[in-house]
């Protein structure tokens, strides 16, 4: 388009037409003005734009603890940037009452959890917190900690509990677990708040006399409590799984054979049967008029949260997979409902069972055209009626080792007939499962 000139029309009625794309405006004397949107406005979002991807860049600890703290009261931003973090190499870790602050707190190369994102704890109590460890530097014990915060207002158990199990202190006793801590306390408390009494009332024991140590009781020795309900504390005191997530330890391996996360679904409602990797966290049976049986599912992955239905015919097939707490790989269909996607489920299985096929190519042979096609074929021919199993290709140049996962149309029915075809084709492949895979 040639522009032959501008000039100016002066103060004028505009009328938006609507145009998604570029919000087109008709003046009053019929003429169009595309896109009103001024220089000036432009360039600070640009310059807005340059400083935090500098600050990302050259900052990034301080970055998204920041980032974390502005989004603090959306969960699932949140979720999305510890998951961020994650791939960062930013660890986050639960909150410290030695070393967290109100807000997410910059450690180093981690990010500590803030007070305020404990539930049960309340801003008293955090004040309370900050001013002794400003006062008297950092507690030395559960004990110390009861001693020192003497208003029984806001010492109350079930704040206390509530930092226990979500990690607050453990690192004022590495030698005792939360269990034993959850043991402990009601002794400690209890002791802690006949010191602060005979102090009120000028009642001196023999230890402070002879300027000792009045120790604290301790429960009789416990085991700690098992990793899975360390886990269930943290995501329901703080709304995350933290110190660990049931699919941290394999989120590269996961997004290899089910690339799309849960936080992404909205921009994939059109692809036709997608694949994801995610937590069963809920699950509500539900009978339809007819008799039949289905369920709507709460999803959890790394980045956030996603609903889920699973319609009758699908329900009778896979509800024994369908179990609470469950790590599932999932397929199914994409739609929106009240402007959020819902997966429609069509399959599931868990992923201690989930296998692939992996196929080892020299770069030579990768890179060979009449192999390509040679591989091509053998895979078509074991599709199959039902299709799930990916096939992965593994290239190596003796110095480098990168992974391919084949499209969607390259996955088989069987990875052992499939390993058993390719290894008669010349190849050397392998059936492997997901959780054993190291990428």
């Amino acid at each position: 388009m040639k522009i032959v000139g501008r000039r100016l029309v002066g103060w004028q009625a505009v009328y938006d037409i609507g145009l998604a794309g570029d919000h087109n405006f008709l003046l009053a004397n019929g003429a169009i003005a595309a896109n009103c949107f001024n220089k000036s406005h432009s360039t600070a979002y640009g310059y807005v734009t340059y400083q935090t991807a500098f600050l990302k860049a050259n900052f990034p600890v301080e970055y998204m603890a920041a980032l974390l703290t502005a989004n603090s009261g959306d969960q699932d931003k949140v979720q999305r940037y510890i998951a961020t973090c994650l791939s960062m190499g930013i660890e986050v870790l639960p909150p410290d009452v030695n070393r967290s602050d109100i807000d997410f707190t910059p450690v180093g190369n981690k990010i500590l959890f803030g007070l305020s994102a404990v539930r049960n704890v309340g801003q008293g109590m955090i004040e309370a917190i900050l001013q002794a460890r400003a006062e008297e530097g950092d507690f030395q014990s559960l004990a110390d900690f009861c001693k020192r915060i003497t208003d029984s207002r806001i010492l109350n158990r079930r704040a206390l509990e509530s930092l226990i199990a979500c990690g607050a202190m453990d690192s004022l006793h590495p030698q005792r677990n939360r269990n034993q801590l959850m043991q402990d306390l009601p002794l400690v408390l209890e002791w802690a708040q006949a010191r602060a009494k005979d102090r009120a009332v000028g009642q001196v024991t023999l230890f402070d006399m002879l300027a000792g140590d009045d120790p604290a009781p301790s429960a009789p020795p416990v085991d700690d409590l098992p990793d899975a309900e360390k886990l269930r504390y943290e995501k329901e005191l703080l709304g995350f799984y933290v110190s660990n997530h049931p699919l941290k330890d394999i989120h590269r391996p996961a997004a290899m054979i089910a690339p799309i996360s849960l936080a992404d679904l909205e921009q994939h409602t059109s692809q036709g049967m997608v694949s994801v990797i995610a937590l069963l966290t809920a699950l509500k049976p539900i009978t339809t008029k007819r008799g039949e049986r289905m369920a709507i599912l709460q999803l959890e992955d790394l980045t956030g949260q996603a609903e889920a239905v699973v319609f009758p015919k699908a329900y009778e097939r896979i509800h024994r997979q369908l179990q609470s707490d469950q790590r599932l790989l999932l397929w199914g269909t994409l739609e929106m409902r009240d402007d959020r996607p819902q997966l429609l489920i069509e399959d599931a299985e868990p992923l201690e069972e989930v296998k692939l096929v992996l196929v080892d190519l020299p770069v030579e042979q990768a890179g060979d055209i009449q192999a390509q096609n040679r591989l091509s074929e053998v895979l078509k021919q074991q599709v199959g009626e039902m299709p799930k199993v990916p096939v992965v290709v593994k290239v190596t140049d003796g110095y480098h080792t990168q992974y391919v996962r084949l499209g969607p149309q390259f996955r088989v029915e069987d990875a052992d007939r499939a390993r058993v075809a390719l290894t008669d084709a010349g190849f050397h492949a392998q059936a492997s499962e997901l959780l054993s895979l190291k990428l």
